[in-house]
């Protein structure tokens, strides 16, 4: 049983974060997300190297994990040490086999609380699309199989705007040249040309009816390059050769008269 009122801000031994980083696969939501994750994520940036790459192979190992509470938890403090430019590149190969492949996609559950596997994917993989160190082109490839995976689930918690963020995100690197900017859409693209008279697949829905607001116009911009701004309303960045402040939640459409106007 940890004591939460007696940890210490900085340098915890190595007991106490051991005994931490348990409590973050307690299927107790107070316990894993109030108190181990908040005391993990406010660790990380004193700790020293290689106690952050220590903790980083222990969550990279975690994505294995039989509990889907340690597997969604993982990302969010790895994410953490890849923002302190801690990496190893066993972390984002690990993260690359489980993301696409998890299929528990439960945002919240009644006695688990917040599993929420694609939005802590999402944030994790935000978090590699900005390490100089890792290249962004496979992460684009990533994000887009994650949302085709085939599944009966429908994003009902913001997943899809985490992973549209996340991209959005990836896609401010510079070094991208166009085509890499817009080449991961094709498999998207491949996925509606297929499409069948009848219910819409879910794994077709979440990318057509949202994240053609919140991703696919800044990907466009992006190839297009310009300067890398920020959405007023929902902070997202992206780039637009036109100096417009067009909000991702409200993306333009064209009349029959051709006349534009916002979404609402």
């Amino acid at each position: 049983m940890i004591d939460w009122t007696t940890l210490p801000d900085r340098d915890p031994s190595d007991a106490e974060l051991a005994a931490v980083c348990e409590a973050l696969r307690s299927p107790d939501p107070e316990e894993r997300d109030d108190r181990a994750y908040s005391q993990l994520v406010g660790w990380i940036p004193g700790l020293p190297e290689e106690r952050r790459l220590a903790l980083g192979d222990a969550m990279a190992a975690r994505f294995e994990d039989p509990e889907i509470q340690a597997r969604t938890f993982a990302p969010l403090v790895l994410g953490r040490i890849v923002r302190t430019s801690t990496l190893r590149a066993e972390w984002l190969a690990a993260f690359a086999r489980w993301y696409p492949t998890e299929t528990d996609l439960r945002g919240h559950h009644p006695s688990l609380g917040w599993l929420h596997s694609v939005a802590h994917g999402a944030d994790l993989l935000a978090a590699f699309g900005q390490h100089p160190d890792v290249r962004p082109e496979p992460l684009l490839a990533l994000g887009a199989a994650r949302l085709l995976a085939p599944t009966g689930h429908l994003f009902d918690a913001m997943e899809d705007d985490r992973l549209g963020f996340a991209l959005a995100l990836t896609l401010t690197r510079p070094e991208l040249t166009p085509c890499q900017a817009v080449g991961w859409l094709d498999a998207v693209a491949e996925v509606f040309a297929a499409g069948q008279p009848g219910p819409v697949p879910a794994e077709v829905s979440t990318p057509c009816a949202r994240c053609g607001w919140c991703t696919c116009w800044p990907f466009e911009a992006c190839a297009r390059g310009g300067a890398v701004r920020r959405c007023g309303c929902c902070r997202t960045r992206w780039r637009s050769g036109s100096g417009s402040s067009r909000c991702c939640r409200r993306p333009r459409r064209t009349a029959a008269d051709g006349s534009s106007g916002a979404v609402s």
